[in-house]
């Protein structure tokens, strides 16, 4: 199979994560994909909006819709008694990411019942119908070595193409926000391996990412800054809108800024930004261009 080369510029997807999460971030993103500069969002597959989410997501013919694999945060799709390695007492996903992930290094019937689930998402997200344009992980925990060749070697059954690398260039933020500090991170030879891993599976993956050291808080300000920041390459900004605020959706991050997030995607200096720096806005499956 011939493989895509990409075009040369700065090319950027703007990605909503957690799309079926509840109500006001499935309205977050069909507002910022109609109106606003998205061009993708990440499905989950048993949050409470999900049915709702992939009606929107197949009248919404340009969104690229991916699958937010989740294994932490959420209930799982499987049946509860096929992975309660993976579950505690209420039938939700272990939030000890610390000792699970060590469980999924060192268990081999956690990581049959890790496979089982994984397996499960993607069956669901093909059950829909919908074109799977990319797969990333809730809380990228697809960065574990082990979820990682799970998620590589499942999903190629399932034709994905795409995979987030959650990797973030620290020099440009701190270009966009000179004197802020921000840390290095620690999973720079475990970012380097999944990197060769999906590129190895012959996966498109983004050059860069943005969202990590300003999780929750990808503000108009902060994208104004940033946008004449981004090389060359294929760049991906992730962001968690809704038309809500954070005290008012269940389970919602306490320090999330859910309504400026949507605002900073609808915004026309944005997207004016946008156009003064030559940035084109595409999706993730063979960079296709946003309509």
């Amino acid at each position: 199979m011939a493989t895509f080369t990409p075009p040369a510029g700065k090319r950027l997807i703007v990605t909503a994560d957690d799309f079926g999460m509840n109500l006001a971030v499935n309205e977050a993103v069909e507002q910022a994909y109609n109106e606003g500069i998205l061009t993708c969002a990440s499905l989950m597959m048993k949050g409470a909006a999900t049915q709702d989410a992939i009606v929107r997501a197949r009248r919404l013919k340009g969104l690229g819709v991916g699958l937010h694999i989740t294994l932490a945060d959420g209930r799982p799709t499987s049946s509860r008694r096929l992975v309660r390695g993976l579950i505690d007492q209420e039938g939700r996903f272990r939030n000890d990411l610390v000792g699970s992930g060590v469980r999924w290094f060192l268990n081999p019937l956690i990581r049959l019942q890790l496979a089982r689930e994984i397996n499960a998402q993607f069956q669901a997200f093909a059950a829909t119908g919908l074109v799977l344009d990319h797969v990333n992980a809730h809380k990228h925990l697809h960065f574990h070595p082990t979820v990682a060749a799970m998620i590589l070697s499942i999903g190629r059954r399932y034709g994905m193409l795409a995979m987030r690398i959650p990797d973030e260039p620290r020099n440009i933020l701190m270009a966009a926000e000179p004197g802020r500090e921000i840390p290095k991170s620690r999973l720079g030879f475990i970012l380097r391996l999944l990197r060769r891993r999906a590129k190895r599976a012959k996966m498109a993956v983004n050059d860069n990412i943005f969202g990590l050291a300003w999780s929750g808080a990808m503000t108009e300000d902060r994208l104004l800054a940033l946008i004449p920041h981004l090389p060359e390459g294929l760049n991906e900004i992730y962001s968690h809108p809704a038309n809500a605020d954070a005290a008012d959706i269940r389970r919602g991050v306490p320090h999330y800024r859910y309504r400026e997030e949507l605002a900073a995607l609808l915004s026309p200096r944005v997207r004016q930004a946008l156009i003064d720096n030559q940035v084109k806005l595409v999706r993730f499956a063979g960079s296709s261009p946003k309509s």
